[in-house]
């Protein structure tokens, strides 16, 4: 009996351990499938667009390290220094530390820092000036595709939200040069945000164009790029880091 019992058991774990191994490799064919789906120009000049320091590796950095594994040659725009507690010239040093983990080397990396885009969450960004600008770095540097926040902006920062505003107003209106695409982050509800790798099946169930997701060793150094803005790492964002999905997941959908 006790015989016929390890051999039920080890039945049933053989067999767990076969549908995981089928629902891990189906997982990332599909994840793969998705990564290529609009993106098979290895060669494109990729750009982008974050309102402060930190977003890239925040939000951004399983597209940062996406883009880079398919040979996307990528830049980075960000629209602040992230000045709203007078910590600019840290914050800029520090982007450009968590862009070069990441892969972006500092000639590839714009910083705006004037008055017209103030680091402040209670501050409208006038969308005209935020598309003059993004435009003319588009047209001056070839750029065809644009990576940037969704029209809820991940956090509801509304310095986010105007990115978006002014890219849809570019791509509505046809202001984008031929053959430029533009891709925009998903907002989750806040209890898809901090599931951390859990959100993967959600993730692959929801309808979206692209989908990038992290292999150990780069979630590792996705919070390598994150522990470089040492002025921001407050113990809420340090939480952030151990379960966000946004530092494993990235889900995109074109305009």
């Amino acid at each position: 009996m006790a015989a016929l019992e390890i051999l039920a058991a080890a039945a049933a774990a053989a067999a767990i351990a076969a549908w995981a191994f089928l629902w891990v490799w189906d997982s990332s064919e599909r994840i793969r499938n998705r990564e290529q789906a609009g993106l098979r120009d290895d060669e494109s000049r990729a750009l982008l667009v974050i309102a402060h320091p930190d977003d890239e590796a925040m939000f951004f950095a399983p597209t940062v390290l996406g883009l880079g594994r398919g040979g996307h040659r990528l830049s980075l725009l960000c629209f602040s220094a992230g000045n709203y507690y007078n910590q600019g010239k840290i914050r800029k040093k520090e982007l450009l530390q968590s862009c070069e983990v990441l892969g972006i080397p500092p000639s590839r990396v714009m910083i705006i820092d004037n008055r017209d885009f103030p680091d402040d969450p209670d501050v409208q960004w006038n969308t005209e000036s935020v598309a003059s600008v993004l435009l003319q770095y588009i047209q001056v540097n070839g750029i065809s595709l644009v990576v940037t926040f969704d029209a809820r902006g991940v956090s509801g920062h509304n310095n986010h939200i105007a990115l978006y505003t002014a890219v849809r107003s570019l791509h509505s209106e046809g202001k984008l040069p031929k053959g430029c695409s533009v891709l925009t982050l998903q907002s989750v509800n806040v209890l898809r945000k901090y599931i951390s790798f859990l959100d993967l099946p959600f993730s692959l169930s929801h309808t979206q164009d692209v989908l990038f997701v992290l292999t150990s060793e780069e979630v590792a150094r996705a919070k390598r790029a994150m522990s470089c803005h040492h002025s921001q790492l407050l113990w809420f964002r340090r939480l952030y880091v151990l379960f966000s999905r946004y530092m494993r997941i990235n889900s995109l959908h074109f305009l």
